[in-house]
């Protein structure tokens, strides 16, 4: 989903903005980036009104980062193909320590 929208301050021209779903991982990391600016957004207010904007970004930020590592700890674990995933050594560990 795209979204268009003008900015008023800057200029009239267009901006896009693409709303594609992002994969848990990602989505979770841009949700932890966004927490630490409102933080410090926060931390940097002086005006209540601005204070109180904060505070609503930032619990609705803790909800869905929240809903997201649920999301994600839920999901069976994906093991990552390496490079010796196959050999010799690691089926004899299994084999003696497992």
């Amino acid at each position: 989903m795209k979204i268009f929208f003008s900015q008023v301050n800057t200029n009239s021209e267009m901006i896009e903005e693409d709303l594609a779903p992002l994969d848990l991982k990602e989505s979770i990391r841009k949700t932890r980036q966004a927490l630490d600016i409102a933080y410090a957004g926060f931390d940097n207010a002086i005006e209540s009104d601005l204070i109180d904007s904060y505070i609503y970004e930032i619990n609705a930020l803790q909800k869905r980062y929240q809903h997201l590592t649920e999301l994600a700890a839920s999901q069976p674990v994906r093991q990552e193909k390496t490079l010796y995933q196959h050999s010799p050594i690691r089926a004899l560990v299994s084999h003696v320590f497992g």
